[in-house]
């Protein structure tokens, strides 16, 4: 099997794959572009690249024998992940190699803002002695706020304690019991992180959660003598704000390594501030990360090669079609059954429990369904690169426990397909679906342990109201008002005149002023916006 390396990886990586008999390596001298790609890549099974080589959906279609893209690093912006899967084309990366070393950088960081090294490196440079000027703070005692408890903010976490830290660390998935495991506080929200803490460092990925949510609101919940440290991704941070804040005097300094444009433009204002370090996206930049890195891919390339074991892949699993046209209605029903619920639940969840009753515990592989169902709940989560392979790998990290039971219980419906989510032995919420007539039109019936019928797709208004006459025709009347058309209505209510669940199902998302209208009735209340 012919293997091409398109990128400079370690020397220990290339002689890991060249010492199989299996293999014939060949490693290109230099990154070729896509035209001059094509005609080398006809009769290789692999391909490890890192940033620089595009794996675009042409080369992918000119590989008729691939079977696998190894990428030496975490991010696979230069893979075309949609044309491998659709071609039967693994793409594997390697999440683990850099941890180390980001965690590192953002602890060297945490150092230089508390000790203020560069800045006194400049002034010596300048041929001064001026030690007044330069005092800083200890680490020790002090608050250090970790934004994402990953694998780097773990370790940093790990750091920050030997050094005598108080550590804050704050995950919207990140349980209690995990929390202490690690010896960090738990905090009941992002504010109070914000309201405590001395240091905050910054292990995020760019999700629709996390991207700006370092803004000017954030920046005025901080102390003065706040210090920011920023490793993880430059579209987290709003530029603007941060330099305002620092004029203000609203937070002290800041040490940043990625930036919302990279390179970082000549005349970016950043690099003449007085309060900011910076460094040019260092934090996979030494040694031993590159040389695990290279490591990584070749193991996991081999082992994918020889045996059939996959790791680290960022795209399906491969499934034979007869399986595959059996699970794949229940995996698009528990996907969207997973997003509903992460929608809903509250930000601290330790357990999710999937129900296969019916026919689906029939099913001759659930775990696929299992999978969907945590994907669809972990996509708010904030986790960067989450995928049907890593889902349950991620679960635990964040101290989600997985239980699945086949049930031979009596159910109403043929398919039943039933999560429930708890914290500590409070379940919190659950939500169940089947399909009505085929496996094509999958249906939530149960929420709220309310029977309801939901169609799993667009926009739903979720709330609560009293049941009272013209309820119904006040909600249409307002959609109506502002051009938002409800596609169809689900209603349950306990009693006559008592509470009741209505859901609307919508074609479009409903303006603010609907939804201040909504709450302005005080037979209303937890108005929700779903959007499947």
């Amino acid at each position: 099997m012919k293997i091409l390396i398109c990128d400079p990886i370690s020397p220990k990586g290339i002689e890991l794959l060249q010492c199989r008999p299996e293999f014939s390596v060949t490693v290109l001298p230099k990154r070729l572009p896509e035209a001059e790609l094509l005609p080398v890549v006809a009769d290789v099974a692999a391909m490890v690249v890192r940033s620089e080589t595009k794996v675009t959906r042409a080369v992918i279609e000119a590989a008729p024998k691939l079977r696998v893209v190894g990428r030496a690093g975490v991010g696979v912006d230069n893979v075309d992940v949609e044309a491998a899967t659709q071609h039967g084309v693994v793409v594997m990366n390697t999440p683990g190699g850099n941890s180390v070393s980001t965690a590192e950088l953002a602890f060297a960081m945490l150092l230089a803002l508390a000790r203020k090294v560069p800045w006194a490196h400049a002034s010596m440079a300048a041929g001064k002695w001026d030690r007044k000027q330069f005092a800083g703070v200890e680490l020790a005692g002090k608050t250090l706020g970790v934004l994402g408890m990953g694998r780097i903010g773990s370790e940093v976490a790990k750091r920050a304690l030997a050094f005598g830290m108080k550590v804050i660390g704050y995950d919207p998935f990140l349980t209690e019991g995990r929390a202490r495991a690690l010896g960090v506080q738990w905090p009941t929200d992002l504010d109070a992180v914000y309201q405590a803490a001395d240091f905050i460092t910054v292990h995020m990925p760019v999700t629709e959660l996390t991207r700006g949510m370092l803004n000017a609101a954030a920046f005025a919940k901080m102390k003065p003598s706040a210090r920011l440290v920023n490793c993880a991704r430059g579209e987290i941070l709003v530029e603007n704000d941060l330099l305002a804040a620092l004029d203000r005097g609203q937070i002290a300094a800041a040490a940043l390594d990625v930036y919302a444009t990279e390179p970082l433009p000549a005349e970016h204002p950043f690099r003449q501030h007085p309060g900011i370090t910076l460094t040019p996206h260092l934090g996979a930049s030494t040694a031993e990360a590159q040389e695990k890195c290279g490591i990584e891919v070749a193991e996991v390339i081999t082992s994918y090669l020889l045996t059939g074991e996959v790791r680290n892949a960022v795209n399906l699993p491969f499934l034979d079609a007869k399986t595959y046209e059996l699970i794949k209605p229940y995996m698009t029903l528990g996907e969207k059954i997973g997003k509903l619920l992460a929608q809903l639940a509250p930000a601290q969840v330790d357990r999710v429990r999937i129900t296969y009753g019916g026919k689906a515990q029939e099913l001759p592989n659930i775990d696929p369904v299992t999978r969907a169902v945590l994907l669809g709940f972990l996509s708010r989560a904030g986790v960067d690169d989450l995928n049907n392979i890593n889902v349950r790998s991620i679960a635990a990290t964040l101290g989600l426990a997985i239980e699945e039971k086949r049930s031979n219980e009596p159910v109403t419906f043929n398919e039943w397909l039933h999560v429930q989510v708890f914290n500590g032995g409070e379940k919190v919420i659950s939500a169940g679906g089947t399909f009505f007539g085929s496996p094509n039109n999958p249906r939530i019936v149960r929420l709220f342990s309310m029977p309801v019928e939901i169609p799993i797709a667009g926009i739903l208004l979720l709330l609560n109201n009293r049941d009272r006459p013209g309820m119904v025709g006040h909600i249409g009347s307002l959609m109506g008002q502002h051009g938002v058309n409800i596609a169809s209505m689900s209603l349950h209510r306990d009693q006559a005149g008592g509470h009741a669940l209505t859901i609307l199902n919508l074609d479009s998302v409903p303006p603010p002023s609907v939804l201040e209208a909504l709450q302005r009735d005080p037979d209303i209340s937890n108005l929700n916006v779903i959007q499947l």
